[in-house]
């Protein structure tokens, strides 16, 4: 008999999973911040005996080597992943066994060229009671196969055909545990938030619009094509994950600075980052700040603006010290490790320091709804699927930081999106390069006339 505890990071869409039989267990592709849960498996008297790897992850840093170090657990994973550091390869129909479990691969290609399936049986010779499926069989959707490069997208998705339908002759009862699920950008369609992160084969092969197409050429036309960008991070994480990141051991505590060191590290090129509310920000920040609230989308918004490796410095809402520990977590989850430090008392610290504050207007979208032709609007949706506002410049916040420069300075800007978090963002990064700005930082597009 055996357990499966299901552990979701909501913030990257992902999900993990202890299978636990007896007092043995194995951690299937753990977040690099495990060390709670191997502190609770060591309370309960379970020995973490094996870290299960489906395939080398393309959007978060994996916590294997993490777990590895605070266990002694053998890192297992795809035979074909080419990684640097010691692990146990495994191959179709290998097996390791978990207490009284064993757990049997399923070569699953497709996501990745790797990918690895894990199927959970009870007995050797039974049905299996589940499938560990990563990026192949997701909840009503699949992952995507272009996170390769475009000349290995055709390939893939081919490859994926394969994998979802032989996946899909498993037992109706099989439940699917995928890693990617809901607000993670590596499934090829939307996964519907409110699903479960969990499923069933029978479902899936009932209602996935995955397994719709007819044929491999049909899946291949509708499933690999016309895929929405994908995070700009995500072409760090494989190199890292296959390299093996520094083990840490702990959530590194940033140190507090003072105002005078935050302007010093400023000039030297370190990124400012202020978690505070959108409008709080607006009203008054350090100057050459970016605006990213700290929410479960704190870090993947970071990642759009700032480059990878940036020497980083926090602005934190209060408690500062347990906001910290949130910011830092999730930055390191995506692999932004240089984190200077936290501005000690905040805004408030650096005015008392006697150092000025800048700031810019806001707005609703009724406002510019009135206002429509008359101002310079920005748009910085990621996506516009009605094809756009008329009369509105469009630029995905995204790509922002590398074209703003050629952004008219004659006159305010106002930034606009789907609800305002990304247009304050954008406010932000146009008011460190001195343009006039005005966030709409309530409503969005949809409020907007489209004629």
């Amino acid at each position: 008999m055996h357990d499966i505890e299901v552990i979701t990071t909501a913030s990257l869409g992902d999900t993990s999973y202890l299978l636990v039989s007896g007092d043995e267990a194995a951690l299937v592709d753990p977040q690099r911040d495990s060390w709670e849960l191997v502190e609770r498996c060591a309370g309960r008297g379970v020995s973490i005996r094996y870290v299960l790897e489906t395939h080398v992850h393309n959007d978060y840093v994996s916590g294997a080597l993490e777990v590895r170090s605070a266990t002694g657990a053998t890192v297992a994973g795809p035979a074909r992943a080419p990684y640097a550091f010691d692990h146990l390869p495994l191959a179709e129909d290998d097996e390791i066994t978990v207490g009284d479990v064993t757990v049997r691969a399923m070569e699953t290609p497709g996501h990745t060229a790797e990918h690895t399936a894990y199927l959970v049986l009870d007995s050797p010779e039974g049905p299996p009671a589940a499938v560990f499926t990563g990026g192949s069989l997701l909840v009503g959707s699949a992952g995507r196969t272009d996170l390769s490069g475009a000349a290995h997208t055709e390939e893939l998705a081919r490859a994926q055909y394969r994998s979802l339908h032989r996946l899909t002759r498993l037992p109706d009862a099989t439940r699917v545990l995928p890693t990617h699920g809901a607000g993670s950008s590596c499934a090829s369609g939307p996964v519907a938030r409110g699903r479960d992160r969990t499923t069933t084969v029978g479902a899936e092969r009932r209602d996935n619009p995955a397994l719709a197409p007819r044929d491999e050429a049909e899946y291949v036309a509708t499933r690999a094509t016309d895929l929405p960008p994908y995070p700009a991070y995500y072409r760090h994480m494989a190199p890292l994950n296959r390299a093996g990141p520094a083990v840490l051991g702990g959530v590194p505590t940033p140190r507090p600075l003072s105002p005078a060191t935050v302007a010093g590290l400023a000039g030297e090129g370190a990124q400012i980052v202020d978690g505070r509310d959108r409008r709080a920000f607006a009203a008054g920040h350090v100057p050459g700040a970016l605006c990213e609230e700290l929410d479960e989308r704190f870090a993947s918004l970071v990642a759009e603006v700032v480059p990878f490796g940036a020497r980083l410095v926090l602005v934190l809402p209060e408690p500062e010290d347990e906001a910290a520990v949130t910011a830092v977590v999730q930055l390191l989850r995506i692999g932004y490790e240089n984190v200077a430090g936290v501005l000690t008392g905040g805004t408030d610290a650096w005015a008392a320091a006697g150092r000025p504050l800048r700031s810019f207007r806001t707005a609703d979208a009724t406002e510019l709804a009135a206002r429509l032709g008359e101002v310079r609007a920005l748009d910085v949706r990621p996506q516009r699927p009605e094809g756009g506002i008329p009369g509105t410049l469009a630029i995905p916040l995204s790509e922002l930081p590398a074209r703003v420069g050629a952004l008219p300075r004659d006159g305010e800007i106002w930034t606009f999106c789907g609800s305002g978090r990304r247009a304050t963002v954008a406010a932000s990064l146009l008011d460190r390069a001195g343009i006039p700005v005005r966030a709409v930082t309530r409503g969005g597009a949809a409020n907007l006339p489209r004629h």
